[in-house]
């Protein structure tokens, strides 16, 4: 089918009927070159006393143009030699355009056409289902990919330039050519088909784009981001499902991660029926402790699903030690949490001063929260033109003492970076940890891959634009199955496989074996959270599971790519009670 295809460019295209032009004019110059070769060839033989065909005219010229040169027929006089000589050296010359551009403008520009529509097709297979639909490519949308790919879902990448579609093709991208603003390209798309279209562009072209995606898929779910409030009505008005303002999201979490210092829990989603928040260990009921002393499930009846220390996540276990400032996640409902304030969070001072390191979307929103939670806010700013309120913006550079002692930084309780410039933020987080060993940093990093770089750099907190971004996209189209947490952390959803079935939670290993720790278990319309570890597992339950990429990766390699056979676990121990319990 492939070698048909091809054949049927060599007669189709839009710039085949030119060449057919050219072709023919060089091939008419050739007949009659051959013609008046042959007429000269009798004159000049016929002066010589040799007489020959006509056949053997044309069969003289084509050898000698073509340089066979067989030598059975040849002139014996001067000019016949001069002519042989012209004959020759003109066939050589024109063959050499003849024949390299006909092979070149009917077999090869065709042949790298047909292999170039391969790796970016304008349109996807008829069968093509349950597929996400992007529309460029960045952080963001690097982030989702992975999360798809992880998933199982397949994805394809619209770029309208057939040479940019190359280029990321061989990347690694899975690309389609065609324009976002035509309707034709969706069709294409196979857009009714589609679980999802992410329109991630500007707000002017996302709305363009639901526009036009709605007018041939009225019902595909479509969630859109936008940089302005204003523009969430038209993106609304325009088709969108969901519009999500990023920057005002990252923002607002990275002021919830400066405001944690009292210890209180932060509900950062809910799955399933349980609710998932954070806290940071601050009580000295907690901290230096392990999670078997803390006895929290046993007490408040809240189950403690893992700890971030320094940007590294890790399964609770009852000997895990709750390390002072340490962040433990936490699954349980809204009764248990506020058990869980009562008993461990500390009255902070009230007012407290932050430091917000760059006035873009992020910055603006980040001090809204903190100006909303009652804390005083000073924005550094290098651009005259957002620095407009003097009360709230210091106008300078942060890498700059004076400019950081002029935003209050001897009585700061936090910074926050939040420029988009990555390098510039690891700068400014090991420069403000040592001007102020003890301030809280919160940082933002644009590009997964420089988060543990700002960890190393002294940030307490990092925050990915494009975790945060993929997580709110990802949420919104699978959040029935799973919830991304934070950098690299999700909560999901599996049926119980084959191989746990009849084994209880403690002899199933699934922490020991996948780094997976078991959030609830849900029977039917019931959910149970924070099974005890002598729970047997039974077939049609489904299991909610906390873990890293690494760890879903392990789960799904481990129980659903090899035949649900259950693989032996080195160096196995016997199983400990979970640490939620």
């Amino acid at each position: 089918m492939k070698n048909i295809g091809f054949l049927l460019t060599l007669v189709t295209g839009g710039t085949r009927k030119r060449n057919l032009k050219v072709l023919l004019v060089l091939v008419g110059t050739f007949v009659f070159l051959s013609t008046l070769y042959s007429v000269l060839f009798h004159w000049l033989m016929a002066r010589e006393g040799q007489r020959h065909s006509w056949a053997t005219g044309v069969y003289w010229t084509m050898v000698t143009m073509t340089t066979l040169g067989f030598g059975d027929i040849t002139f014996h006089s001067d000019a016949g030699r001069i002519f042989s000589v012209i004959v020759l050296l003109s066939g050589t010359v024109f063959l050499l355009i003849l024949l390299p551009f006909s092979f070149i403008q009917f077999v090869f520009i065709p042949w790298m056409a047909y292999r170039e529509a391969g790796r970016a097709p304008r349109q996807l297979a008829p069968k093509t289902a349950g597929h996400v639909v992007l529309t460029q490519v960045g952080p963001i949308e690097d982030a989702l990919i992975r999360r798809a790919d992880l998933a199982g879902v397949p994805y394809v990448l619209m770029v309208g330039d057939l040479s940019e579609a190359l280029k990321l093709h061989d990347r690694g991208y899975s690309v389609m050519v065609g324009n976002l603003d035509d309707p034709k390209s969706y069709v294409n798309a196979r857009v009714d088909q589609a679980a999802l279209v992410a329109a991630t562009r500007t707000d002017v072209t996302n709305a363009n784009t639901a526009f036009t995606v709605r007018e041939v898929a009225p019902n595909v779910p479509l969630v859109a981001t936008a940089s302005k409030q204003a523009s969430v009505d038209n993106l609304t008005l325009a088709g969108a499902d969901a519009v999500l303002l990023l920057g005002d999201m990252l923002g607002a979490a990275m002021a919830a991660r400066a405001l944690a210092s009292d210890g209180s829990s932060h509900q950062i989603g809910e799955f399933a029926g349980m609710r998932i928040a954070e806290a940071r260990v601050v009580s000295p009921l907690l901290a230096g402790k392990s999670l078997v002393d803390a006895q929290l499930h046993s007490t408040i009846g809240v189950g403690v699903l893992g700890v971030w220390a320094k940007g590294q996540f890790q399964i609770a276990f009852p000997e895990t030690i709750l390390a002072d400032g340490s962040v433990i996640i936490l699954a349980g409902s809204d009764a248990e949490l506020t058990a869980f304030d009562d008993r461990f969070a500390l009255p902070g001072p009230p007012g407290e001063h932050s430091i917000v390191v760059g006035g873009g979307r992020v910055g603006r929103a980040a001090a809204r929260a903190l100006i909303e939670h009652g804390d005083t806010v000073k924005i550094i700013e290098q651009q005259r033109d957002r620095a407009l309120d003097p009360e709230l913006y210091v106008l300078g550079d942060a890498a700059d003492v004076d400019v950081l002692v002029a935003a209050g930084l001897t009585d700061a309780a936090s910074v926050l970076i939040t420029t988009h410039d990555d390098d510039v933020n690891i700068y400014l987080a090991l420069y403000c940890r040592r001007l102020r060993p003890d301030m809280r940093i919160v940082a933002r990093a644009n590009r997964d891959r420089n988060v543990s770089t700002l960890y190393r750099a002294g940030a307490d907190d990092v925050l990915s634009y494009a975790s945060t971004g993929s997580a709110a996209i990802w949420n919104h189209f699978r959040g029935d199955e799973t919830l991304l947490i934070a950098d690299g952390l999700q909560v999901f959803t599996t049926p119980v496989p084959a191989a746990l079935v009849g084994k209880t939670l403690a002899e199933s290993r699934l922490r020991k074996g996948t780094g997976c720790n078991v959030v609830a278990i849900v029977t039917d319309q019931t959910t149970v959270g924070n099974p005890s570890p002598t729970t047997e597992l039974q077939a049609g339950q489904r299991l909610i599971l906390i873990g890293d990429g690494d760890a879903e990766e392990r789960f799904a390699e481990r129980y659903h790519r090899r035949r649900l056979t259950l693989l032996p676990i080195e160096n196995d121990e016997t199983n400990e009670p979970a640490a939620s319990h």
